[in-house]
């Protein structure tokens, strides 16, 4: 992974893609960003399902820039350390699932696994979709076989 230049995170724009941080651990920094989204989710499990929508619409758009900003100042396409499309992949994940720690470290696992095994279509839009939108939109395809997974799951239960 490309060495961070000095004072690079003092940027609010990489602070973010860099997941408040949370993407600069040496190993697994996906890992690492899609923990610090389930502390992040912890308040946001709470908000309406219309509120709680509207709030991965705004963090998508938001992230498709932080990324493509943090890329380019990077001059890497997908740095390992930006993970705020990890954040955005765990919360589709999350969409209307039951409460309770579970089913959220459920969520956690199954998004992790979509978001490394990256089944077809996901590795295809990884390889040929480019810029902040490319960064983001395989996590959010992640996302959502995840999300699928656990609604099967907790419907079948």
């Amino acid at each position: 992974m490309k060495k961070l230049p000095q004072g690079f995170l003092k940027n609010p724009v990489n602070f973010l893609a860099f997941g408040l941080g949370s993407g600069c651990a040496p190993k697994a920094p996906g890992t690492f960003g899609t923990a610090m989204a389930v502390l992040l989710y912890l308040p946001l499990q709470y908000l309406p399902l219309w509120l709680y929508l509207g709030f991965i619409v705004v963090t998508f758009i938001l992230g498709v820039w932080l990324c493509d900003q943090a890329s380019k100042a990077l001059g890497v396409h997908d740095h390992g350390g930006i993970v705020w499309d990890e954040f955005v992949g765990y919360w589709i994940t999350m969409i209307a699932a039951p409460a309770g720690w579970v089913w959220m470290l459920t969520g956690f696992v199954l998004f992790r696994i979509f978001d490394i095994w990256k089944p077809w279509p996901i590795k295809t839009a990884d390889k040929v979709i480019t810029g902040g939108f490319g960064i983001m939109v395989d996590d959010v395809m992640a996302g959502i076989y995840a999300l699928m997974c656990l609604q099967l799951l907790a419907f079948s239960l």
